[in-house]
């Protein structure tokens, strides 16, 4: 075994399993990973501005590339303060690693109030991980950080941390490095896949629910191989938007909130099949004599919200290519339907009815950007009806931070996706309230050539949470006004450019310019307080 640092077995490691980038913060405790790291020649080291940015930028980077993305922290208040950024990737199913500090490991356990302390950090993780670990001695450090990449890149993906003592990141001791490995994708039971092939096929009126696990995969060419075989109508989550192209004939849209199509879809179905999905829908009452058949990669989501008929644990790229095949085998496609198109047509008509206004802004925003754009949809009006009406096409990526929620999340975001991105344009949508959580990372954005565009929207609120004191509390506003800085003046003091819109024309406009401007850009948009889609009434 050759010797070498506790800190220098880490970043050979991460070179061995492919990592290029990792974003961070500098502290004691993890200041020999940064020694180690500047004699590297394959990672760039991006420094954030506050630990939240580190994990989200590492999300960003991940949704995008498909790899992993890794943050480096100091333990105690660096590692919480990144936890909201794990909490994201757990609920969006996104692989990061995440390399925390630990305080000396002759002080672990006792209480002494060490710099940045906390007993049992461990276990504030787990909650927000798949698996994580602590190393205390050099040579175990190969082997935990190519188990981290294993737990991330097979089955399911989900976050992983793993922390390490500064001891143990100074001492030198024999460690032997681990090539990166492919995990292979589990294609499910040949004879589970038969029988759903069979019941899909007799099947009256199929229906096809995607989530987040399609997308994940890749798997939106077998996808549509099985709903075209079929002629049946696809839904899919907002994390599995951009599966499937905008345009195609049985993509119906995106679920989301009451007045989503999902429940309509699926009652009126008798058979429904659903991909790499949890699977919980808002308003839907599983009808009498409906048959689900679940494919996941997590065995433990099938049958939990709603019974299956026919459960398989497969990578969804894996699973429904075997159950193309298997379609094929029991006969020629349908015919082709009207089905699906008459729901588009209807939930579309819908949307337009009820948010007019809302939809005239989503469009106006599609119609500023090119199709490879990566969208990061923030908790904003736009960003939540974005999920439901904002086209991405086969080019284009869309990013959002699922039931987590997560507010300030999609600027920092942005700043990962944009390295992972390679030359494609980054947008970030963002409410006035969340963009201030981290406007601090145009300064990040600018030191490292960054070239993304944050857009804040600006009514002056907390939006949804004003718009519900207006309706729902007798317009009782406390706590949801924003004082909000001149955005111009704000630009200028990072050294970045500025547009500003107060039209959905004015607002595509600003959006086609800072795309040829290829440079951090804020393009800040006087925009009114109106409805999200969950405060507005379901038919």
């Amino acid at each position: 075994m050759p010797a070498m640092t506790g800190a220098q077995a880490v970043v050979r490691s991460l070179e061995a399993e492919g990592v290029d980038t990792v974003f961070t913060l500098p502290g004691v405790q993890v200041m020999p990973v940064f020694d180690a790291l500047h004699s590297s020649a394959t990672i760039r080291l991006v420094s954030c501005r506050h630990e939240q940015a580190t994990t989200y930028a590492a999300d960003g980077y991940a949704r995008v590339t498909g790899k992993p993305g890794v943050a480096l922290v100091v333990p105690g208040p660096g590692a919480m303060n990144a936890a909201s950024g794990l909490g994201t990737a757990y609920a969006t199913s996104s692989p990061v690693l995440l390399l925390s500090g630990q305080i000396l490991s002759s002080a672990l356990g006792k209480g002494e109030g060490q710099l940045h302390e906390i007993d049992d950090q461990l276990d504030m993780f787990r909650p927000v991980t798949k698996w994580n670990a602590r190393i205390t001695a050099v040579k175990d450090i190969p082997a935990a950080i190519h188990r981290a990449f294993e737990q991330m890149t097979s089955g399911r993906p989900r976050p992983v941390e793993l922390e390490i003592p500064p001891d143990t990141l100074a001492d030198t001791g024999e460690a032997d490095i681990i090539e990166m490995e492919k995990y292979p994708k589990p294609s499910g039971d040949p004879d589970l896949i038969e029988r759903a092939a069979k019941l899909l096929y007799s099947a009256d009126r199929p229906a096809v629910w995607a989530g987040g696990g399609t997308l994940r995969a890749r798997a939106g060419a077998e996808l549509a191989a099985v709903a075209e075989h079929l002629q049946a109508p696809v839904v899919t989550t907002q994390q599995a938007k951009g599966v499937l192209p905008a345009d195609h004939p049985l993509y119906v849209g995106v679920n989301y909130t009451t007045i989503g199509l999902g429940a309509r879809v699926l009652s009126g179905s008798d058979v429904v099949l659903v991909a790499g999905s949890r699977f919980l829908v808002a308003g839907y009452e599983m009808p009498d004599g409906q048959a689900i058949i679940h494919i996941d990669a997590d065995g433990a989501e099938i049958g939990k919200n709603y019974p299956a008929e026919i459960g398989i644990v497969a990578d969804a790229k894996a699973g429904l290519s075997a159950l193309a095949e298997a379609l094929r085998q029991e006969g020629p496609p349908r015919p082709d339907g009207q089905r699906a198109a008459a729901m588009r047509k209807t939930h579309l008509d819908y949307l337009r009815e009820v948010a007019g206004e809302q939809i005239e802004w989503v469009e106006a925003v599609r119609a500023g950007l090119p199709d490879d754009a990566v969208v990061v949809s923030g908790m904003t009006t736009i960003g939540y009806w974005s999920h439901l009406a904002l086209p991405v096409e086969p080019a284009g990526d869309y990013i959002s931070p699922s039931y987590f929620g997560t507010l300030g999340y999609a600027f920092p975001t942005a700043l990962g996706a944009k390295i992972g991105a390679l030359g494609r344009p980054v947008v970030a949508l963002c409410g006035d309230g969340g963009f201030m959580y981290s406007s601090q990372e145009f300064m990040t954005a600018r030191q490292y050539g960054i070239n993304v565009i944050a857009v804040v929207f600006d009514n002056g609120a907390f939006g949804a949470s004003r718009w519900d004191q207006t309706h729902r509390y007798g317009n009782r506003e406390i706590g949801t006004e924003l004082l909000n800085p001149d955005w111009r003046k704000l630009a200028d003091a990072f050294g970045i450019v500025s547009i500003g819109a107060d039209s959905p024309r004015g607002l595509t406009d600003a959006l086609r310019r800072a795309v040829d401007m290829d440079a951090p850009v804020l393009i800040h948009v006087d925009f009114p307080l109106i409805a999200p889609p969950f405060q507005i009434p379901p038919r």
